[in-house]
Formats: C-alpha cells, sequence, structure tokens
C-alpha cells in the first residue's frame, strides 16, 4: 500500500485524477508490464452487457444483473487495464514518478476512465502484493458502447451516499477521522468496508487461538457494521488494510482500494 491515511489523500486523489484529464496521455506511456496471470477469459458479447462495476479489497468484480462476469485480481495489472479498456474505452492516461500526485503516491501509468474510475499501474508491485491502487470518483461511467455502468465498493456503498449510520457502527479500528479536533464532530472519514490484503500471514503461527479469534471477531465487525464483535485494536503501526470510503462529512466522495485505516508509520 502506498497512499499515507490522513485528510490530504482524499484532495491528492482529486487533484491528480484533474492533472490525468487535463493532460491526456504523454507520447511514449508504457502499458502496465505487471501480471500475475493472463487476462481472465471472457468474451466482448458478456463483457459489452456488464452493467455494473464493484470496488472489492483485492479485486476489481464486473457483473451483470448482479452475477459475476469476472473478477480480476489487483495483483495484475495489465488485466485490469485491459478488461477496462475493453468495456469502458480508451482512458485518460500519464506517468507518474513517485510523489508527483500526492503523498506517497506511487510511480507507474496512471489510467482514468471518464474522470470516474483511476487505477494506478505500480512500476514495482507494493509490499502487499498490489499491482495497482484504484480510486472510484463517481457513482457511474460510460462504457464504450454508450450505456452507463454503476460504479460500487462492497455492501453497495457508491460516492454520493450519506454513510452516517454505518459509520457509527463501525469499529473504531476501522474508522478514523479527519479535519476536527472535536473527535464527535468530524469534517471528514475514512471508512473501511471491507478488509484484505493481509500481511501478518508469516505471523500466523506465532499467534496464540485467542489472537486468532480476536481476528475473527474484528473481520465479522468490518464485514457487517451491525454487529457486536468488535473491539479497539489501535496500535497496529500497518493499520487495518483493504477498500476504503473517504467522505466529506458523513457523504462519500472516494472509494479506494488499498487503502490502510489507523495505520501509523510509512505510507
Amino acid at each position: 500500500m502506498t497512499f499515507r491515511p490522513s485528510l490530504a489523500l482524499g484532495v491528492a486523489v482529486l487533484a491528480a485524477s484533474a492533472t490525468v484529464l487535463a493532460t491526456g496521455a504523454p507520447a511514449g506511456a508504457a502499458e502496465p508490464t505487471q501480471t500475475a496471470s493472463s487476462t481472465p477469459s471472457v468474451s466482448n458479447g458478456k463483457l459489452k452487457r456488464v452493467d455494473a462495476i464493484e470496488l472489492s479489497a483485492e479485486s476489481l468484480v464486473l457483473e451483470r444483473d448482479d452475477r459475476t462476469v469476472v473478477d480480476v485480481s489487483m495483483r495484475d495489472a495489465r488485466s485490469t487495464v485491459s478488461l477496462l479498456n475493453r468495456l469502458l474505452g480508451t482512458p485518460s492516461r500519464t506517468q507518474t514518478a513517485e510523489g508527483d500526485g500526492g503523498a506517497c503516491f506511487p510511480a507507474g501509468t496512471t489510467y482514468t476512465w471518464g474522470g470516474a474510475i483511476r487505477v494506478a499501474a505500480l512500476a514495482t508491485p507494493a509490499e502487499l502484493g498490489n499491482a495497482v491502487e484504484i480510486r472510484v470518483l463517481r457513482d457511474e461511467v460510460r462504457s464504450r458502447s454508450g450505456s452507463m455502468v454503476e460504479l460500487s465498493g462492497p455492501h453497495g456503498v457508491q460516492v454520493g451516499d450519506d454513510i452516517e449510520r454505518r459509520i457509527e457502527r463501525t469499529a473504531p479500528e476501522d474508522r478514523m477521522s479527519f479535519g476536527s479536533d472535536d473527535s464527535d464532530d468530524p469534517s471528514a472519514w475514512q471508512v473501511l468496508l471491507q478488509r484484505g490484503w493481509d500481511d501478518t500471514e508469516q505471523r500466523t503461527d506465532d499467534r496464540s487461538s485467542d489472537d486468532r479469534s480476536s481476528d475473527d471477531r474484528r473481520a465479522r465487525a468490518a464485514s457487517d457494521p451491525d454487529t457486536d464483535d468488535a473491539e479497539d485494536t489501535r496500535g497496529d503501526d500497518a493499520g487495518r488494510n483493504g477498500v476504503s470510503a473517504l467522505t466529506d462529512d458523513t457523504t462519500v466522495t472516494v472509494l479506494g482500494s488499498p487503502m490502510p485505516v489507523n495505520a501509523t508509520s510509512g505510507c
């Protein structure tokens, strides 16, 4: 993961997207080279009928009538960009050096479709394993064929939604507030909608069964904000990672993955 969780994050996301749209594709911009597998097989006919895209914690899910058409891993930059090109048409494109788009912004090639969905294909895959970072900036985007494709995150959360109740019911370790010294009256939030990108696998065998049970409870709290299985586990420098919603007050402005919550060190 390469973004530091801060209020500036949302601003940097939007600013970088505006830059992409304004500059277009520079001469010689390269296609993404990292790929974990061949592009998932899906016919043009099926792809043309896609009516929704969901940003999950570790993949992008293309759907038709709430059924999965294709699920592409965020560890595979080439497939992610290729499928979106086929579905949405030619994106605006720019190349960035690390930090060009804001604090901790990765080096690589950034693709933006309709000002609505942005994929940063990293020059080098991140330590967590992701080869792309994805940001959703609107609730829909026009496809290559002219139809509208709905954009959402987990649980159907979309840009423009008021998620006040979800914020209230989300476990403290899976949310953070910005823009105010008064935590009861923040001007913005970051809320983890779905956990992913577990970088603690190599420590699993060293943890007690009580530790693992605690993790299971936290995972249930993240997937279901109405659960009572919530506990505060602040102190983990890496925070909690996955797909997050950024808000202005309680209205969603950006959906993004990977995006850590309550990380206290590094990017």
